[in-house]
């Protein structure tokens, strides 16, 4: 007589996402491992490296993020600044397509790497970073703003938290181009590979991290401080053992998303939940297109014409379609 032995569950791998839980800590969150989806998107592009290592942290927080979404709709995180790289565009449609494009001044981005000022608060300078909520026709969409302030797009990120959602937020984001040797053993090539851990603290009673009331007659003595997770010990060792995760942990597709968060919360005991994929996908289409050319005012429709046919890019994907007259019959 025979058992068929339980299967374990299969890991997550790169270009997913693993929610996981530390009821210990009482904290949620989400580990992401981007591989064959980032480069795709940064190869297609062809963006100076600098800007691209900013994209590619854009897209890793946004699938972080928008992958968070119980419904169908679209998360959008975009920036908008007086840097080198004025415009960061990345759009996460449930369940995981992922697009993201940047606009640049080349000049300026070849001046700031030739002296060192090409980090991510260089490159963006002064500005805002907006993250979008869309569920789709006939529903109110939610916009979040907040300045970029701060020395990385992680302090923007954990800004944005604790000033709109008030959620307690530790992130870390790391993007690196790896050399990887070719499967024949002969040469190699370069590949990009990005990494990101959520880490949010979600107790059971909120009290334990909402703004306390104004100080009374008969309030605690730290009644002043504003937020109780300064003093919370389970939400100062949880975002204590996020600090310690290094950039080539994030990044190194031979650690994993289930094996770093084992490094990190192996004493307290970590869950992990249902992987769920990304991917490299674009929602452009001709009909769309030609929907949009067809709503445009005449003179404007005449002005686009050049020898005898209309040609326009996506900028998410860089996929050219051309137009004929008859096309818009």
């Amino acid at each position: 007589m025979t058992q068929d032995m339980p299967q374990q569950p299969a890991l997550a791998g790169v270009d997913s996402v693993l929610p996981f839980h530390v009821p210990a800590l009482d904290v949620r969150g989400r580990a992401v491992q981007l591989g064959p989806v980032l480069s795709s998107i940064l190869d297609r592009h062809a963006y100076p490296e600098p800007v691209s290592r900013l994209l590619g942290e854009v897209i890793v927080l946004t699938v972080l993020l928008g992958s968070s979404l119980k419904f169908d709709g679209r998360f959008t995180i975009q920036t908008q600044s007086d840097g080198p790289v004025s415009l960061l565009v990345v759009d996460f449609k449930t369940p995981g397509a992922i697009r993201a494009y940047a606009s640049f001044d080349e000049e300026r981005v070849t001046r700031a790497q030739a002296e060192g000022t090409d980090t991510p608060q260089g490159l963006l300078g002064k500005g805002i970073l907006a993250m979008t909520i869309d569920q789709g026709p006939h529903t109110q969409r939610y916009q979040g703003i907040v300045e970029l302030s701060g020395a990385s797009l992680e302090e923007v990120a954990q800004a944005y938290f604790r000033q709109s959602e008030q959620i307690p937020t530790q992130v870390r984001l790391a993007v690196s181009r790896l050399v990887m040797p070719a499967a024949d053993g002969q040469g190699s090539s370069q590949t990009w590979q990005g990494g990101g851990v959520l880490v949010q603290f979600l107790p059971d009673t909120p009290e334990r991290y909402t703004t306390r009331d104004l100080p009374g007659g008969d309030a605690p003595e730290d009644a002043d401080k504003p937020q109780t997770e300064e003093t919370d010990e389970a939400w100062i060792e949880a975002r204590i053992l996020a600090e310690t995760i290094r950039d080539d942990e994030l990044t190194d597709p031979e650690i994993g998303s289930e094996r770093l968060l084992y490094r990190l919360f192996h004493e307290q005991g970590v869950r992990v939940h249902e992987p769920s994929l990304v991917e490299d996908k674009c929602n452009c289409n001709r009909e769309k297109i030609l929907d949009v050319l067809k709503s445009l005012p005449p003179d404007e429709l005449d002005e686009s014409w050049q020898d005898g046919e209309i040609t326009t890019s996506c900028e998410f994907c860089s996929t050219v379609y051309r137009v004929k007259p008859g096309d818009l019959d």
